[in-house]
């Protein structure tokens, strides 16, 4: 029996001891008071959303769907103004036409086209104002000169070189007669502007037609030794506008050229 009641006491030593009745009393003054606190603070809530109700809206619909907007709330009870308000606005950008990129194409080449058109007028006319517009009709020897010659008077001037060396028309002009002649075998008429007439005989070949307009230094002819003549040269003569021949000496000197 003594060793039971040991053990019961050993055994009885671990349990806890329950709290006091005072200590019982203060959770359930603790307790009433949280719930004293939740049910005030619930009122105070109810309270603010009652007075915010009360609060009438900014006059102006725009003003509240803006700041609604802003908020990301729609700010009417119209779905669609709503939807409209809280979706984010899409923006539509215009594709960049393709035609612009092929006219401005267009327009940079007319431009390039008038200016270019344009330096080549002006190139023309610097070329036209610095050419030559008297020239040797033939380059050579000058064999024979103008004036008396075997009892008679040598009418032109003789220019001595190989057969086929190019003859030119001395001056700008027009052909007046290009074929055969007494004399000469051959020969080309050329008249100028002033009226004079250059005259070129005993040639080989003929390159121009009756007809066609010239310019100083445009071969005409090549050398040869057709009709009465010793051998290939060029027989020159210029008759003024009077029909008179002069020595075409004086008339290449009075125009810069000189043999």
């Amino acid at each position: 029996m003594a060793e039971r009641a040991s053990s019961n006491r050993v055994r009885g030593s671990h349990r806890v001891a329950p709290p006091s009745s005072a200590l019982r009393g203060r959770v359930v003054v603790a307790a009433v008071a949280l719930g004293a606190i939740a049910a005030a603070s619930a009122g105070q809530t109810l309270q603010s959303d009652e007075s915010s109700a009360d609060i009438s809206p900014l006059a102006g619909s725009q003003g509240t769907q803006n700041a609604s907007a802003a908020m990301g709330m729609g700010g009417s009870g119209n779905s669609a103004n709503t939807a409209s308000l809280a979706a984010p606005e899409i923006l539509t950008v215009a594709a960049k036409s393709t035609a612009a990129a092929p006219l401005e194409a267009q327009k940079i080449a007319a431009t390039d086209t008038i200016v270019r058109k344009r330096a080549e007028r002006l190139a023309a006319i610097e070329r036209e104002r610095n050419r030559p517009k008297f020239v040797k009709p033939a380059l050579g020897r000058l064999s024979s000169g103008y004036g008396a010659r075997w009892g008679g008077t040598h009418e032109g001037l003789d220019i001595a070189n190989h057969m086929g060396t190019p003859l030119v028309s001395a001056a700008d002009g027009v052909v007046i007669e290009a074929g055969p002649a007494s004399g000469f075998g051959l020969w080309v008429r050329i008249e100028h502007a002033d009226g004079t007439v250059t005259v070129y005989g005993h040639m080989d070949t003929i390159t121009v037609n009756v007809g066609e307009s010239v310019k100083a230094g445009d071969q005409i002819a090549t050398m040869g030794s057709r009709g009465y003549s010793t051998g290939p040269h060029l027989h020159f003569e210029v008759w003024d506008p009077n029909g008179y021949k002069i020595n075409p000496l004086t008339w290449l000197n009075e125009h810069g050229v000189y043999y």
